[in-house]
C-alpha cells in the first residue's frame, strides 16, 4: 500500500502563470506560503504548486498574490539536468487535484468563493 496525499492552506505568493497547449491542455503554476508555527514567530515554508485543466483555469482566473487557498494533491519531484554543470537537479512541486478559493470578496475584486474537483470535469 502506498499513500501520497499533500492538504496545504495558504496565501498565493505571486499571480499564477498559465500556458496554453494546442493539445487544448491548460498548465498553471503558482506558489504558496503555509506558516509554521515556531516558539518564536510563524515562518513560511514556500510549495510550488501545479495545476492542470479546469482547475488551472480557475487558478488563472481567479487567483491572485496573496489570494487565500486550499489545494489537494500529491506530491512529485521534477527532476532536470543542470545545462551549465551537468549535475542532476529535482524540486518537490505539488500536483493539485483540488483547488479551495477560501477568501472573500473583500480581498480580492473577484468572488473567492468555492470548489473545484478534477474529478468533476
Amino acid at each position: 500500500m502506498s499513500l501520497n496525499v499533500v492538504n496545504l492552506v495558504g496565501r498565493a505568493g505571486r499571480d499564477p502563470e498559465v500556458r496554453y497547449f494546442e493539445s487544448g491542455n491548460v498548465l498553471c503554476k503558482f506558489t504558496i506560503a503555509v506558516n509554521r508555527r515556531t516558539r518564536n514567530s510563524d515562518q513560511p515554508d514556500w510549495f510550488n504548486l501545479e495545476l492542470w485543466g479546469r482547475n488551472a483555469e480557475v487558478a488563472a482566473n481567479y487567483v491572485r498574490k496573496g489570494s487565500l487557498v486550499g489545494v489537494v494533491g500529491s506530491l512529485k519531484l521534477d527532476s532536470w539536468q543542470d545545462r551549465n554543470t551537468g549535475a542532476q537537479r529535482s524540486s518537490p512541486v505539488i500536483r493539485v487535484e483540488r483547488l479551495d478559493l477560501l477568501g472573500s470578496k473583500r480581498d480580492n475584486a473577484a468572488p473567492m468563493t468555492g470548489s473545484y474537483d478534477d474529478e468533476q470535469f
